[in-house]
């Protein structure tokens, strides 16, 4: 099983359950799908909470971001397939749009031209509940 940690922002729309996907760097081991996944906030501190039961991961596929010249989200790209409707899915990732992506990836990880990472996404348990 593969935890991972979500800022505060995050837990309510993943326990809404309207976000259902993580995009995040290479790492030595991500989930595989149908393994179940741990989504908590404040992993390794003491206020650290689990946001919902156990959801199964349904799939790993790697995403590419690219930057336009001010540093905003431009294009994404999902298995080596551009997706069209770039707004979407910055709102099914946890966002009020992309322009909101756009200012935390800038804020979260510094500028860049190019993000190169995985796309997880899950299903949610019946119930759902922590």
């Amino acid at each position: 099983m593969v935890a991972y940690s979500f800022q505060r922002r995050f837990a309510p729309p993943i326990a809404a359950l309207t976000k259902r996907q993580t995009i995040r760097a290479d790492r030595r081991r991500h989930a595989r799908p149908g393994e179940m996944l741990q989504l908590f906030t404040g992993m390794r501190t003491r206020h650290c909470v689990k946001i919902i039961a156990d959801p199964r991961c349904t799939s790993v596929e790697p995403v590419i971001l690219r930057m336009d010249d001010d540093h905003r989200i431009a294009e994404v790209e999902i298995a080596g397939e551009p997706i069209d409707d770039v707004d979407g899915f910055a709102i099914r990732d946890g966002f009020e749009s992309l322009s909101d992506m756009s200012g935390f990836w800038v804020m979260s990880h510094g500028p860049m031209a190019l993000f190169r990472g995985v796309l997880i996404l899950w299903e949610p348990q019946e119930g759902g509940a922590a």
